[in-house]
């Protein structure tokens, strides 16, 4: 007799079929093969019609509360606009759902704070936010040497999140929900301070400006700013964000150490090959955050849902969402203001 092994699956929702929705959507639907999407919700007619043509998911919803009463739903995967992450991850959560959003958590320390509060309600579902970098291979092995003590005591992060200017126009009107471009960006770069240095920030200064795009001055945000932050346990991080690069998605991060230094990222090469030609010596760089970390965002996916189906606790938690949305807060405020920041507790 032919017995056939049947794999237990992960039945998913998802919310938001946005640039970065499609991919997650695509990901769900035909590469984890313990995960089975099984329904999508937009308010934008032309994202279902994504989902049904692309994906042939037919179970489509403009609602999503009434997509989370999908039945045999185990869990909801939230990559809606920022300002919606901190309400859908709590009704997915009083749904009776595992939940799994896209970073940041919320744009206000209450907020997360607010979220904190259900979750704790419901210990036996599992609710992250997806810091997508700290799944990176790269990333992930310059936490490991660092861990090593391969170069002494780490005191110092430079990070950066920089995008090519292509997607400018795209994000003047995105930056209208998705709490300016410390929460959009620097949010990555303060998660990794904090896991490179073991440490909470205590003070930050922001500074910046919209030097070629004064639409985002108009918005109140900016185009390229810089962050130094000092942390309680003595060490100290430089992050910087620039939405007007036009080299490519140019994601970068330094740690330095006492016995020497890791760079990871630097430069964002397209691939190994250079061009030798009438413009000189160069090479090809990666145009995107896709681009450079679509493997990372699969492998991030698929470890959420085998938490899901080991009992496994995940890396990430919801305190580590909330300390990087409360120094996004800060650097907002102290570049909207123009002076140190302190972050309380």
């Amino acid at each position: 007799m032919n017995h056939q092994l049947i794999m237990k699956k992960i039945n998913v929702g998802l919310v938001g079929l946005g640039r970065l929705g499609k991919e997650y959507a695509k990901n769900l639907a035909f590469k984890i093969r313990t995960a089975n999407l099984v329904a999508v919700c937009s308010i934008v007619p032309e994202e279902l019609e994504f989902a049904k043509n692309e994906l042939g998911i037919t179970n489509l919803y403009k609602d999503y509360d009434k997509m989370l009463q999908h039945e045999g739903l185990d869990v909801v995967f939230i990559v809606s606009s920022t300002n919606m992450h901190a309400e859908h991850v709590i009704k997915g959560l009083e749904a009776g759902l595992h939940v799994f959003s896209e970073k940041p958590l919320a744009i206000t320390q209450s907020e997360c704070e607010k979220v904190e509060a259900v979750a704790a309600r419901y210990p036996d579902q599992v609710a992250v936010v997806g810091f997508v970098r700290r799944f990176d291979r790269s990333y992930q092995y310059a936490k490991k040497k660092v861990d090593e003590g391969a170069i002494g005591k780490p005191y110092l992060v430079r990070s950066q999140t920089v995008d090519k200017d292509t997607i400018a126009d795209w994000q003047i009107q995105y930056v209208k929900n998705s709490g300016g471009i410390f929460h959009d960006f620097n949010v990555h770069d303060i998660d990794l301070a904090r896991w490179f240095l073991g440490g909470e920030m205590q003070t930050v200064w922001a500074i910046g400006g919209a030097y070629k795009y004064p639409a985002f001055a108009e918005a109140g945000d900016a185009d390229s700013v810089m962050s130094t932050c000092f942390f309680d346990n003595g060490t100290m991080a430089v992050i910087n964000a620039c939405r007007t690069a036009m080299v490519g998605h140019d994601t970068y991060t330094e740690v330095v150490g006492t016995l020497g230094t890791l760079r990871i990222g630097r430069t964002p090469h397209l691939n190994r090959v250079e061009i030798y030609d009438q413009h000189g010596a160069r090479q090809e760089c990666l145009e995107t955050f896709w681009d450079r970390f679509h493997e990372a965002f699969l492998l991030m996916a698929e470890d959420f849902i085998d938490c899901l189906l080991t009992g496994r606790k995940p890396e990430l938690t919801l305190a580590d969402a909330r300390q990087a949305t409360i120094a996004a807060e800060a650097f907002t405020t102290s570049f909207e203001e123009k002076k140190l920041v302190k972050i309380d507790g």
